[in-house]
């Protein structure tokens, strides 16, 4: 079993419901995963990501390697047939059967490059990986998602649930960099599991894949969607169509405590890291309605229940 995307997950609530099981009971499976190694592969950098897959892993019983890419390993190759005679010292071939060796499970982060949309749709890295391994591979966000960020998210939204069919809003928010799709990606495919009203909303120009949005309704007025909305997701993401490009920087689409009053007393989200008043204003990200470091907390328990589910079979 591999997880690489949330549409492995067969019944969404199932998931979420053994993960808050974990969160209630973290180490009641610390057999599970005796003498059993986790490899951590990073290509990019990371926080929550990091931290929280290690204590899911350790809560498990098992055994965290990490090995940061960038800085330590030999810089791989992934094109076939390739005469390697420049920078790069070590085709995936080789290192994925290698690490395969040592591990019971990888786990991979690599971001998009948002330069070439080609190979960031099929998923060099990860792809590579599933294809040379021999052992499980698990997806710490790749170029086109973040899975264990959006059951987290679903974790969470499960715990401060409403009594009603929620409204939840997936918000463009102002970024001074080009930032990745595979957040936004994720999330919204979580939420086509849901039975929710469903809204994204971004400037023209921001469109995501839409091979991914499928039919879930997008407004162009970021004041209109607000309205009555019990969740606001909020993430920037660079151009798609124009692709990895900063197409504009509109400060009128920061999160604010205005916009927020517009909403049903939505709770806040973001998957963070998070820039303070260019994204969201201090007033909202320090509110009682904002549930972030919650979010935060749940990274360990959506990588908890997807390792559980991996060492079970």
């Amino acid at each position: 079993m591999n997880y690489l995307s949330i549409n492995e997950i067969d019944n969404l609530s199932e998931w979420v419901k053994e993960a808050i099981d974990l969160k209630n009971n973290p180490l009641k499976h610390q057999g599970l995963g005796k003498n059993k190694t986790i490899g951590l592969l990073f290509f990019n950098n990371s926080l929550r990501t990091r931290l929280s897959t290690q204590k899911a892993a350790i809560n498990l019983g098992m055994d965290p390697i990490v090995m940061n890419f960038g800085s330590e390993g030999w810089a791989l190759e992934f094109e076939d047939g390739t005469v390697m005679d420049q920078g790069k010292s070590e085709h995936v071939k080789e290192a994925a059967q290698v690490i395969s060796q040592f591990c019971d499970v990888i786990a991979i982060r690599a971001f998009a490059s948002l330069t070439d949309k080609e190979k960031d749709l099929a998923e060099e890295v990860l792809a590579a990986f599933v294809k040379y391994a021999t052992v499980p591979i698990v997806n710490m966000e790749s170029s086109v998602g973040h899975p264990l960020q959006a059951l987290a998210d679903a974790i969470t939204m499960e715990e401060f649930k409403v009594s009603h069919r929620p409204k939840v809003v997936l918000s463009w928010a102002p970024h001074p960099k080009a930032l990745p799709h595979a957040v936004a990606n994720s999330f919204i495919e979580m939420m086509q599991k849901q039975d929710a009203e469903f809204v994204i909303t971004h400037p023209k120009g921001y469109e995501l894949n839409p091979e991914i949005v499928k039919d879930s309704i997008v407004e162009y007025s970021q004041e209109k969607a607000f309205e009555n909305a019990d969740f606001i997701y909020t993430k920037n993401w660079s151009s798609f169509n124009d692709y990895g490009k900063v197409i504009s920087q509109d400060n009128s689409w920061m999160i604010t405590s205005d916009k927020m009053e517009k909403t049903n007393d939505a709770k806040f989200m973001h998957c963070l890291p998070v820039r303070r008043n260019v994204v969201v204003t201090d007033e909202v990200l320090d509110s009682e309605n904002s549930i972030v470091i919650q979010q935060a907390n749940n990274r360990t328990y959506s990588a908890q229940v997807v390792l559980k589910r991996i060492l079970e079979e």
